[in-house]
């Protein structure tokens, strides 16, 4: 059973089994006395998922049709699988900032159309060609756990949005996900973080086929941001739901990039690599098809983040059929 962990008088945190690494996610459930009732991330569509969030609501005297309102962190399946499902069974709108909305969770949509050119996207950047088949069913596994919503409604940075009788401040922050979503309550020095920031891990940096073009630049931004704010405690996704000292683990993520910075440049000096040759050196350890994936992403991000600002170049190799780095 997900026992209600209270965080402010009418905010309570739930731990949600997903069948990744981290094993739960947090879902937070909003329930002033008076005032709409409001889910900040749904987590996975898992029958074991519907039943923590079912226990947990009905610790808190509610059910599936008293949630007014869905406010999602980013698109990814175990923040946003469960969306459409309670949508249509609460009626309850569907919230993400709209950033999110033209990219993230458009992929939901069309994710038959655009499965071909992500596996091209991997396969440009040195996956090999007998892996794509195996990728292609776990992504097809990622899209069976997600029920969209039909309509979502765009939240923009700086909005505020009430929640629990007070005022949240809606924060940009990308990386993790181009539209990344945070809450930012002043009063209370409390943020709802998401994914932005993680105690145990380091959110996955990752450059896809449909993302901007620089996710990491965009995240030692997001993370300069979040050493600015310095908020006393953070409401965060995975290994929560609470952590403090997020201005130090700000600090450490933002030092961890620019060592893996210096791995890859290091490592194109005297030969030139594909991405996906670097990814293998960078997470040098057995790593199923999703892990891989994931490895190759985050390095990609590195690798181009580099080129972008001049350190690094490309250029197509045709025995390979892919991109090659070089110093």
């Amino acid at each position: 059973m997900s026992v209600p962990v209270p965080i402010t008088a009418s905010l309570y945190a739930l731990q949600v089994p997903i069948p990744y690494p981290m094993k739960t996610v947090t879902v937070l459930v909003d329930a002033p006395r008076r005032g709409p009732v409001t889910l900040i991330d749904t987590a996975l569509d898992t029958p074991e998922a519907k039943q923590a969030i079912e226990d947990g609501l009905a610790a808190l005297g509610l059910h599936w049709p008293d949630i007014d309102r869905v406010i999602i962190t980013h698109h990814h399946p175990d923040h946003y699988g469960l969306a459409g499902l309670i949508e249509e069974r609460s009626g309850a709108s569907v919230q993400m900032l709209d950033v999110e909305i033209g990219r993230g969770e458009r992929y939901w949509h069309l994710w038959e159309e655009w499965l071909p050119g992500h596996l091209k996207h991997m396969r440009d950047h040195g996956l090999p060609a007998a892996s794509l088949d195996g990728m292609g069913a776990e992504n097809r596994k990622s899209r069976d756990r997600v029920h969209p919503a039909s309509r979502v409604q765009p939240l923009r940075e700086g909005q505020m949005v009430p929640l629990g009788g007070g005022d949240w401040e809606v924060l940009w922050l990308p990386g993790h996900a181009d539209g990344h979503l945070g809450l930012w309550n002043e009063r209370e020095g409390l943020l709802i973080a998401g994914d932005a920031i993680l105690p145990r891990i380091t959110p996955n940096i990752g450059l896809y086929a449909y993302t901007r073009p620089d996710p990491l630049g965009d995240y030692l931004q997001t993370l300069g941001k979040l050493e600015a704010l310095n908020p006393a405690r953070a409401v965060v996704g995975h290994h929560g739901p609470l952590m403090t000292g997020i201005q130090a683990r700000a600090r450490e993520l933002r030092a961890h990039h620019h060592e893996r910075l210096d791995f890859v440049r290091a490592r194109v000096a005297g030969t030139p690599l594909t991405a996906y040759d670097l990814s293998l050196a960078m997470f040098n350890r057995d790593l199923n098809l999703s892990g891989r994936r994931f490895a190759l992403a985050e390095t990609l991000a590195h690798a181009e983040h580099l080129r972008l600002l001049g350190q690094l170049y490309r250029t197509w190799d045709e025995a390979e059929e892919a991109w090659l780095y070089h110093a």
